[in-house]
């Protein structure tokens, strides 16, 4: 059970764990608006230590390349407070594979800003989303990271961000293909056009609309369609291998493909015999020769408030 942060100040000694999904972006035409929360894990167990504003961070179960966006996060809303901040130790355990379009950094961020309410109190999802997209650079990830089910997004003109949550169909299910070729998200931002056509525009505006009404209603029929983009997807296709083959694989039970995130993940939607759409999609990648890792996910959906708002979790405090 997911539980608030313990009331009375944490001691050395005390611990507490955090749990956030990952989340896979997009959605085809949903770019930079779209993403869903999914079954895949950053875990932090935390113990508070003696001592002040000194913060020890282990990796169980993965590198760290680059830098540590979970400690980032905490120190941005800790410069907010002057005070002091207690002394920590963190031991991470992560599921979701790092630059692989599966919300790795919004996972981390989002773990980072719950890790400062543990010591500090509750803060508003907003003012936790506004800080995550600025630190993100975009709102997506970490939307449905905080909301779970899926999460649409929004930039305000004022500069802060959006997010309403939606639930997903449990009877939808992903199957997740991540080759063995690392993606940085700045990467993949690099090579999109910075203007696109008004055809290209209305394009992905009519299959937003048409997928949000597929998910609504329960009619997949045109979920294939629906998942169709020209404002990234097909600027990717050069830097994800075996996208432009996985687009057009064809599946009684499969309703749709698309990139997650920036990729170079990419997953397939279906309803049943997720079995039979995995090995199709093995079949389809392995002639290039590249190493992978093929998931089947369920949308993380669980709504801890009751309110629309996932509380990622900060789990029971111990001595």
């Amino acid at each position: 059970m997911i539980v608030e942060p313990p009331m009375r100040p944490l001691r050395p000694g005390d611990g507490f764990e955090i749990t956030v999904p990952g989340s896979i972006a997009n959605l085809g035409p949903g770019f930079d608006t779209l993403a869903i929360a999914v079954e895949l894990y950053l875990r932090l167990k935390v113990r508070v230590e003696e001592g002040q504003n000194q913060t020890r961070f282990d990796f169980v179960d993965q590198t760290l390349n680059g830098e540590n966006y979970i400690e980032r996060a905490y120190r941005f809303l800790a410069r907010q407070n002057s005070g002091d901040s207690p002394s920590l130790h963190v031991e991470v355990r992560s599921e979701i594979p790092m630059r692989a379009g599966l919300g790795s950094s919004a996972a981390a961020t989002v773990a980072g800003l719950r890790m400062y309410e543990a010591f500090n109190g509750k803060l508003p999802v907003q003012a936790l989303l506004n800080a995550a997209s600025a630190l993100e650079g975009h709102p997506d990830n970490a939307a449905a990271a905080l909301l779970g089910g899926m999460a649409v997004s929004c930039g305000l003109s004022d500069g802060s961000c959006y997010a309403a949550r939606f639930p997903w169909p449990q009877s939808i299910r992903c199957i997740v293909l991540t080759p063995e070729v690392a993606l940085a998200t700045s990467a993949a931002r690099e090579v999109l056009p910075n203007h696109i056509s008004r055809h290209d525009a209305i394009f992905n505006l009519q299959r937003l609309a048409l997928l949000m009404q597929s998910l609504q209603s329960g009619d997949y029929s045109l979920f294939k369609q629906a998942l169709a983009d020209r404002i990234h997807q097909p600027y990717r296709q050069c830097l994800v291998p075996g996208l432009e083959q996985a687009l057009h694989m064809e599946h009684p039970d499969l309703l749709g493909v698309c990139l997650s995130g920036a990729g170079p993940s990419i997953v397939a939607f279906a309803e049943k015999n997720e079995e039979a759409v995995r090995d199709l999609m093995a079949e389809t990648y392995r002639p290039l020769g590249i190493g992978f890792t093929i998931r089947i996910l369920n949308v993380y959906e669980e709504d801890a408030t009751g309110n629309g708002c996932f509380y990622s979790g900060v789990r029971g405090c111990c001595a």
